[in-house]
């Protein structure tokens, strides 16, 4: 199993972090011998979108023949995803949405014509389907019968996945953690994790034999103590 372990806050001890460190370690109890490729966001943001990468996009023209070098980011990224089994997320909610760096990694990997195609019927997903967990943090409630702030970042974040074709997701929401002292937070994360469903990943089980393997693409990887598919528009 080649699992792709993304963060998003730029604070090392977050919540969101510790969520997606404790996927990443219950994903190694189903395969233990699972290599791990990160990417921290939060320690290495991307660029935003830079104009030769705008100028590429801009035209079906310009996407077949584009600046030299425009498209070398987004090509890396999108292999990396590619080369996935099993993906982590792990991102607080900024502001009722997803963080702006998460923002610039999803308009990295949305390319029309490589990851995705335009029909009159919407977007279709050119990539292979695989599980994506996404661990979220939030200062308070979001979702369930305490929710008092709406949530754009859940429907959003599926829509972009589902529209590359990564449709099989399942979000874990660590709500109210502006109100969790230090004692409270594991308690409040076993909690999150109580929904895991690795039904999708278990298939891996080959792998076992294989010692663990870690790569990073920014920081190194540091240990910190039910699926469904979404069509377009369903989280």
């Amino acid at each position: 199993m080649n699992i792709l372990h993304i963060d998003i806050s730029p604070r090392q001890e977050s919540h969101s972090r510790q969520l997606s460190a404790a996927i990443v370690e219950k994903l190694l109890e189903v395969a233990p011998g699972a290599s791990i490729t990160r990417r921290d966001l939060g320690a290495e943001p991307l660029p935003q979108t830079e104009a030769l990468y705008a100028a590429a996009l801009a035209s079906p023209a310009t996407l077949a023949a584009p600046p030299m070098g425009s498209l070398d980011l987004s090509e890396a990224l999108i292999r990396e995803v590619e080369a996935a089994d099993v993906i982590v997320i792990g991102t607080p909610m900024h502001n009722l949405t997803i963080p702006s760096v998460l923002k610039a990694w999803i308009d990295q990997i949305l390319r029309v014509g490589r990851t995705m195609k335009s029909t009159p019927a919407g977007k279709v997903g050119m990539l292979r389907d695989r599980p994506v967990f996404i661990g979220v943090a939030s200062g308070g409630f979001f979702t369930g019968e305490r929710a008092n702030q709406p949530d754009f970042l859940t429907p959003y974040l599926s829509l972009a996945l589902s529209s590359i074709g990564l449709r099989t997701q399942q979000f874990l929401p660590l709500q109210r953690t502006a109100f969790l002292d230090r004692s409270q937070g594991p308690l409040a994360r076993d909690k999150a994790l109580a929904a895991l469903d690795l039904t999708a990943a278990e298939h891996f089980r080959e792998f076992h034999d294989r010692p663990a393997v870690l790569s990073s693409t920014g920081r190194p990887y540091r240990d910190v103590p039910s699926l469904r598919q979404a069509s377009p528009g369903a989280f």
